[in-house]
C-alpha cells in the first residue's frame, strides 16, 4: 500500500492524505471504490491518528482511502466556504487521477464526522450548484456516489456551537448555517448515524437532515443508537480513548454502512 499526500490550494495548509493499493500486472485494469473522510475537531484541529484509523478501516473493506485535513478557524475568517472548496478540490483530484490511483471515478464516497459532517452535508447539497462550481472551477463532475454522516453537525443553531459569535466565525452567510434547508432532489444517497443522548451535538441534527432527505425523496438510511457519548469514531479498540468509547453495540454502524454501500 502506498501513502500519498496532495496539497489542495495555494497558501493553504489543507491536504488530502491517502492509502492506496498499487495495481499489479493481474489487477492493473481493476478500479476500486474510494472514500474521502472528513474528520471532526470543532474546526480547531483534526486527530491524524483517528483519521488514519478511519481510512485503514475502509481500506480493509477494499476502498482506496483518503482523509482531508481542511482549513481551521485560526487559518481563515470567516472559515466557510474554505473547507467546502477543499473537499470539492479533493473529489476533483481523485476523479482527475482515477486511472493512476486505480479508482472508479463513479464510486467515490464521502464520510463526515461531527463538524466534518457539516462540511459533507453542505457539499451534498451544493456539489452541482452553479454558484458553488464558479468558486471551485472543477475539471470533473463533482457528484459523489454516496455520503456517510457520523454524529454530524447539520444545523449550527441546534445546540452546537453554543456561542453565536462562533457561528459568525465559521459561516458569515446565515442562510447557509442549516444544511437541512439546502437539501435538493439531486442530493446523493446518504447514510446517517448518531446516538440519542449525545451531550455535545444533539441527535436532532441527524434527524432534521434525514427528514429533509425524505421530503425530497432522496435515498437515505438513519440509525439512532440509544446511548453513546459524542465522538465515538469507530466505537472499537482502534479509536477508543476510554472504556465507554469502546462500545460494541454502536460499533455496528460501520458494518451497517458497508452493507448499505455494497447494496447501492
Amino acid at each position: 500500500m502506498k501513502i500519498i499526500q496532495q496539497s489542495l490550494l495555494p497558501q493553504s495548509n489543507a491536504y488530502l492524505k491517502g492509502y492506496v493499493r498499487e495495481s499489479d500486472a493481474d489487477s492493473q485494469h481493476f478500479k476500486f471504490p474510494a472514500v474521502i473522510i472528513v474528520p471532526g475537531g470543532s474546526f480547531t484541529h483534526i486527530s491524524d491518528q483517528q483519521a488514519e484509523s478511519f481510512a485503514l478501516s475502509f481500506a480493509a473493506q477494499g476502498y482506496q482511502s483518503f482523509y482531508l485535513r481542511y482549513s481551521f478557524e485560526s487559518e481563515k475568517h470567516p472559515l466557510m466556504p474554505q473547507p467546502l472548496v477543499e473537499l470539492a478540490k479533493s473529489v476533483d483530484f481523485l476523479k482527475q487521477n482515477a486511472t493512476k490511483l486505480s479508482i472508479d471515478p463513479d464510486n467515490i464516497v464521502i464520510c463526515g464526522f461531527s463538524i466534518g459532517g457539516f462540511v459533507v452535508s453542505a457539499f451534498n447539497n451544493r456539489y452541482d450548484d452553479p454558484q458553488f462550481l464558479e468558486m471551485v472551477h472543477p475539471q470533473n463532475n463533482l457528484k459523489p456516489r454516496a455520503v456517510i454522516l457520523s454524529y454530524p453537525v447539520i444545523d449550527l443553531n441546534l445546540g452546537f456551537p453554543k456561542d453565536s459569535a462562533k457561528i459568525a466565525d465559521w459561516e458569515a452567510n446565515q442562510q447557509l448555517t442549516a444544511a437541512e434547508d439546502g437539501v435538493t432532489t439531486t442530493n446523493v444517497p446518504t447514510f446517517i448515524w448518531h446516538t440519542a443522548d449525545d451531550p455535545f451535538v444533539p441527535s436532532m441534527n441527524a434527524i432534521k437532515y434525514a427528514e429533509a432527505l425524505a421530503n425530497k425523496h432522496v435515498d437515505y438510511e438513519l440509525h439512532i443508537f440509544h446511548h453513546g457519548r459524542h465522538g465515538l469514531a469507530m466505537a472499537n479498540q482502534l479509536t477508543a480513548w476510554n472504556d465507554e468509547s469502546n462500545d460494541p453495540h454502536v460499533a455496528h454502524w460501520f458494518k451497517l454502512a458497508i452493507e448499505w454501500l455494497t447494496e447501492l
